[in-house]
């Protein structure tokens, strides 16, 4: 892991005067006539974020989560803490701390609407987690609310050491396509603060399918319905799983009755959604390509035959993050 903490950028400081390097880096770009927080600016901070960096992460899919967190940053002002636990490997067996300082400001929606973000990196050995409860809390806003994303850790259970930000955290982000297969049943200490990013970047496609059938009376979707079908390419095996249990619970809103769901792999790109009727006169079909962005329609709820072309696409991943957080 000092490869990801290495591959992050910043500035390296003293772990205890992060808060005065702060300060000071500040100062120094403003010196340089570079962009910088007014002195009673506040810097318009909105949140507390903290990314965890799990073992699974490598340096080039750090690099990426950061810039992911610089772009929701763009329209959620943060400050971000960026935890970078040290492997086994590369733990040297005491209690080890590093930190880095990162900060950038641009302009919002005006030009007197300045936003400023500020990072902190944290690299430290198994020794030393004992001592980063009280090192986060220095770094974090103590008036704002906390958001907590962990990615890429392979045992859930390990999470139950960081107690202090799964039971403070207002929301707590996982993302299933890559987390332990227990991740969503594992009993977090706040289970209603839990968020799956999967779930979020499929906001498009539920908005669509969710759309499309809401112009129906729900008696013409659920009468004869009897299974539900979803097709998925091989890499979106998650997203089916999520789509599949969202069709679940909005049928059995609609009082759909005892339904089979079931899940087979297509082509690259593909996910497709299929009811079954008894009676083979009544039909819907929506069938995606999230490589080309094509999507289409073709139904008969018994009111003649409907088709029409569509769009498909997942959130970015910076618009996932807003969309877990906040909604």
């Amino acid at each position: 892991m000092a490869s990801i903490f290495n591959a992050l950028p910043g500035l390296d400081v003293p772990v205890g005067e992060v808060s005065k390097s702060l300060a000071q880096m500040w100062t120094d770009t403003a010196a340089e006539g570079g962009a910088a927080p007014a002195a009673d600016d506040a810097k318009a901070t909105q949140v507390n974020f903290v990314l965890h960096l799990g073992f699974g992460t490598t340096a080039e899919d750090a690099a990426a989560q950061f810039q992911t967190v610089v772009r929701f940053s763009r329209m959620y002002p943060s400050r971000i803490v960026v935890l970078c636990p040290l492997s086994e490997d590369d733990d040297v067996g005491e209690a080890k701390m590093s930190a880095k300082i990162y900060g950038e400001c641009y302009l919002g929606k005006s030009k007197s609407d300045k936003r400023c973000v500020e990072f902190v990196m944290l690299s430290y050995s198994s020794m030393a987690r004992t001592h980063l409860e009280n090192q986060v809390s220095i770094c974090l806003s103590t008036d704002l609310p906390l958001y907590y994303w962990a990615h890429r850790f392979r045992d859930t259970s390990k999470l139950a050491d960081y107690q202090f930000l799964l039971s403070r955290a207002k929301r707590v982000l996982l993302d299933s396509a890559i987390a332990p297969a227990d991740a969503m049943t594992y009993p977090w200490p706040n289970i209603k603060a839990l968020r799956d990013l999967v779930y979020s970047r499929l906001l498009p496609v539920r908005q669509t399918i969710g759309q499309f059938l809401a112009s129906y009376p729900t008696t013409n979707l659920t009468t004869g319905l009897r299974e539900v079908m979803v097709t998925h390419c091989p890499r979106m095996r998650a997203e089916a799983k999520v789509l599949t249990g969202w069709l679940q619970r909005r049928l059995t809103a609609c009082d759909a009755g005892a339904l089979s769901f079931a899940e087979k792999v297509g082509p690259a790109g593909e996910l497709a959604v299929v009811f079954v009727y008894d009676d083979d006169a009544h039909y819907f079909r929506w069938h995606g390509n999230l490589e080309t962005g094509h999507a289409h329609f073709e139904c008969d709820f018994g009111s003649g035959a409907t088709k029409l072309a569509a769009s498909v696409s997942l959130l970015a991943p910076d618009k996932a993050l807003s969309e877990a957080m906040f909604f």
